[in-house]
């Protein structure tokens, strides 16, 4: 038996698909996208209530001292589960490449995918796409912005230089999104992150670097683009960084619309230090990521409510986890009580000493970890069932 009992049904229609010969029946809802995509949005929006799912980016591709095992996964050697959300990243998909900013291969990628479909599992995707217009990365320095690096944005929208360019862009998207399909053909839903923490200026779509009209018109030309292409497996998730702190005004100043958005989220780190430098334990810092989290999330959720969407922690973590009790004394305490559907840490770089978010066996946070996936609340993949059927 799971460690929690959920108000789910099981998963057994699926995996009696997963099985036959037959193809599955994959409908679609009045929404237009498929009846699991809806499904899942709304099972997840009453799971929030009561739960929520841990979720650990790329965290079948690698970890610490490996790369590309096959059922692997630094969280399940751990706890002997994989997580419930596992975030890949689509950045140099839109270059045509055959693998991703970090070395993933797109195909091991799209079979990680529908491996995790097939455990009851869900999948976010985020796109660290290059710079249409200058041809760097997605990245910028905020204290260096080239003039053109603040034409990006508009050089992509209609009537723009770089527009052509970048709907091809969004086609090789829209074309790895309807490729998502399992072998009993089922089209998988995804939830898709793009245009994130824009309330920073350190990508290309920042808020230093484009109007409050042209990032919303960003988003309206990602959605109708994808759509046309026949992408109807695809839930929307915007997350700005966490400098609104608290403010629905702020967080909400360039929200592109109730019809665009079905998750409403923010990304939020314990410490700044991304480059290193950081080099011993400042006890200071889990209280205050308690207090900033609550206070963002907190906003978050009452929005959520009145726009009817569904709160989540789409970004977070403590860089290399120094603290041995950060799962159940810091990131549970955070979020204790809130109505998210899940939680995700970033990934564990396995040619990057100490940028890791997730414990590996011998980190010295991996026996509370294992505490932590004992809570009541905390749901991985064998805690969850149904998550694509109609209840």
């Amino acid at each position: 038996m799971n460690k929690k009992t959920l108000p789910l049904i099981l998963f057994a229609v699926l995996l009696l698909a997963a099985c036959g010969k037959k193809k599955a029946d994959d409908p679609l809802a009045d929404s237009g996208r498929t009846q699991r995509t809806e499904n899942l949005l709304q099972n997840l929006k009453q799971l929030a209530d009561s739960a929520y799912l841990f979720g650990h980016q790329d965290s079948p591709m690698y970890g610490i001292g490996w790369v590309g095992d096959d059922d692997r996964s630094d969280v399940k050697t751990v706890c002997n589960d994989f997580p419930a959300v596992m975030g890949f990243d689509l950045g140099h998909l839109e270059l045509g490449d055959s693998v991703n900013l970090d070395k993933v291969p797109f195909d091991k990628m799209r079979e990680q995918i529908i491996k995790q479909f097939d455990r009851g599992g869900v999948v976010t995707l985020s796109w660290h796409l290059d710079n249409p217009l200058t041809g760097g990365s997605a990245w910028v320095k905020p204290d260096s912005l080239t003039d053109q690096e603040k034409q990006t944005v508009a050089s992509v929208l209609e009537g723009g230089a770089q527009h052509e360019k970048f709907l091809s862009w969004l086609d090789r998207v829209a074309d790895f999104f309807n490729s998502l399909e399992t072998p009993y053909g089922v089209k998988v839903p995804v939830i898709f992150r793009p245009w994130h923490e824009h309330t920073g200026s350190w990508f290309w779509w920042g808020q230093n670097l484009c109007t409050k009209e042209q990032y919303v018109a960003l988003w309206k030309l990602t959605e109708s683009r994808l759509r046309e292409k026949g992408v109807n497996n695809v839930l929307y998730a915007y997350s700005p960084g966490s400098e609104s702190d608290g403010d629905s005004a702020k967080y909400l100043e360039r929200y592109p619309g109730d019809d665009c958005i079905d998750f409403l989220g923010t990304d939020i780190y314990c410490s700044s230090q991304w480059d290193g430098s950081q080099t011993t334990f400042n006890p200071d810092e889990p209280a205050r990521y308690i207090e900033r989290t609550r206070r963002q999330l907190s906003m978050i959720c009452q929005v959520a409510k009145e726009h009817q969407k569904v709160a989540i922690l789409s970004e977070t973590g403590f860089q290399g986890i120094p603290q041995d009790k950060w799962w159940t004394q810091t990131l549970a305490e955070a979020i204790k009580g809130l109505p998210i559907a899940y939680v995700l840490v970033w990934r564990n770089a396995h040619d990057q000493p100490g940028h890791y978010f997730a414990p590996y066996p011998g980190q010295i946070s991996a026996e509370d970890f294992v505490r932590f996936y004992n809570l009541p609340q905390t749901l991985f993949v064998r805690d969850i069932n149904g998550l694509y059927l109609k209840k």
